[in-house]
């Protein structure tokens, strides 16, 4: 009886803690970091689009989500920091994605209510003494679907709170493939 005790307590027991070591973990808490880096330096990005201020939008973002969710201090100037984060938007293509249609006896109207936008950047992480690549993806393809409250011309001239949306969600992404490695 007692042994048949013991195998009851013993059973989840092994099986919890054979999962304890297996390696998961949650987004935004996991590092593979060198432990020489205490200091990101993040640079305004390069903007080869002709959208306008979205550099200086995704850099101050990204600057934003390294302070917040990680232990990196972060500056400016990149011979300030023990790792350098460089990136450049290269593409952004904002699709209209759902319409509205207001019909009168006469005419018919159709309009935006939803956009996609689709912006690719080239981002860089490099160990500034050993100038190693930590991280490198020429192709770092950020998508997303925004819900629209005026006119899809009026997208970005609604101003910063449409382009500071996209930045923060392109700062965490960003932030997590840098810091975790994906």
């Amino acid at each position: 009886m007692k042994r048949a005790r013991f195998l009851q307590l013993m059973v989840p027991l092994i099986g919890a803690l054979s999962f304890a070591g297996c390696g998961y973990h949650t987004a935004g808490h996991f590092s593979t970091m060198p432990k020489n880096v205490h200091v990101i330096a993040v640079p305004a990005m390069e903007n080869k689009t002709s959208t306008y201020r979205v550099e200086q939008k995704l850099t101050a973002a990204t600057i934003h989500e390294l302070l917040a969710k990680t232990k990196y201090r972060v500056v400016s100037d990149a011979n300030g920091g023990d790792a350098v984060l460089a990136g450049k938007v290269l593409k952004m293509e904002v699709v209209p994605l759902l319409f509205q249609t207001t019909s009168t006896a006469t005419t018919s109207t159709a309009q935006a209510t939803a956009m996609l936008i689709t912006m690719t950047c080239e981002v860089t992480l490099t160990d500034r003494a050993t100038e190693k690549v930590l991280y490198h993806n020429e192709n770092f393809v950020f998508r997303n679907q925004y819900e629209l409250s005026t006119d899809v011309r009026n997208f970005f001239q609604e101003g910063d709170p449409a382009l500071d949306r996209m930045a923060q969600d392109f700062a965490a992404r960003l932030v997590a493939a840098v810091t975790e490695n994906f």
